[in-house]
């Protein structure tokens, strides 16, 4: 599948892989801060943003997106991040094609799928790919009425506001979502899954630095997991990324930032 993709910088190439319900927009204030030591690349994943929809959507389709990606730009080896289901995209390239790969950025999220947290998630997500495919938009006049559409079944005011990114006015003035929340809803259990929690067998995966971000108010990566991580990276480093939440290129940019700056220099 053809991504629509973002290029920016100068320097060795890095993907950066964004969240469910998000886009390349969501972060092209990292990349600029970024561009004098890297060539940053923002695709947006299938079914999210400019790129193509499918009713297919799972973690080795979008790993494969990105390897048909890294083959039309004719890049070779590159660093890749990746930021909660962008970075178990990450994980699944990871584990594909180790070879290609110079680093690896994990923004809060673990490999395998969540133990205690997945009903709360799944809820969550469940009510959020819901509201966004009940509402009809045929008639809507402005985002603020789209808004209090939804205010109901999302009532979360920030969430409200990520998911109303995904509103795209077109030339007739009508508004249409760029998400595919059909297909997404769809495939639910494919996106809450990950990697299979590793056996005693598990192939580990070295030969390249791997940084694993953990915002300091989240629960998206769990201490209980870095053992597990360990096993299949065994030289993961984890960075607690101060006063953040599970979005944490938002909430605290700056170290972000400099764990980016870090993994070049490393």
């Amino acid at each position: 599948m053809k991504l629509y993709c973002r290029k920016s910088g100068k320097g060795p190439p890095l993907i950066i892989l964004h969240a469910l319900y998000g886009s390349s927009d969501n972060w092209v204030s990292v990349a600029k801060a970024i561009s004098s030591k890297y060539t940053v690349y923002l695709p947006d994943l299938r079914n999210h943003g400019l790129s193509p929809h499918s009713d297919v959507h799972d973690y080795n389709a979008l790993s494969d997106d990105i390897d048909e990606l890294v083959r039309e730009l004719g890049i070779g080896k590159f660093f890749l991040a990746g930021h909660s289901m962008g970075g178990k995209t990450a994980l699944f390239y990871a584990m594909k094609w180790p070879e290609k790969l110079e680093g690896l950025l994990i923004a809060d999220i673990s490999p395998s799928p969540s133990r205690g947290r997945r009903s709360r998630e799944y809820r969550l997500h469940l009510n959020i790919l819901r509201a966004i495919s009940e509402t009809e938009l045929r008639g809507i006049s402005s985002r603020k009425d789209v808004e209090d559409l939804i205010s109901g079944k999302i009532p979360s005011e920030r969430i409200r506001g990520f998911i109303l990114k995904n509103l795209q006015r077109m030339p007739d003035g009508e508004f249409r979502w760029k998400i595919n929340a059909p297909a997404l809803l769809k495939n639910l259990d494919n996106i809450m899954g990950g990697l299979p929690r590793p056996e005693s067998s598990y192939e580990s995966i070295s030969g390249f630095p791997v940084v694993f971000l953990k915002g300091e108010n989240s629960d998206y990566l769990p201490d209980s997991d870095h053992s597990d991580i360990l096993r299949i990276f065994p030289s993961a480093e984890f960075t607690t990324i101060e006063d953040a939440g599970h979005w944490l290129n938002a909430d605290n940019p700056e170290a972000v930032i400099s764990a980016f700056l870090a993994l070049h220099d490393h």
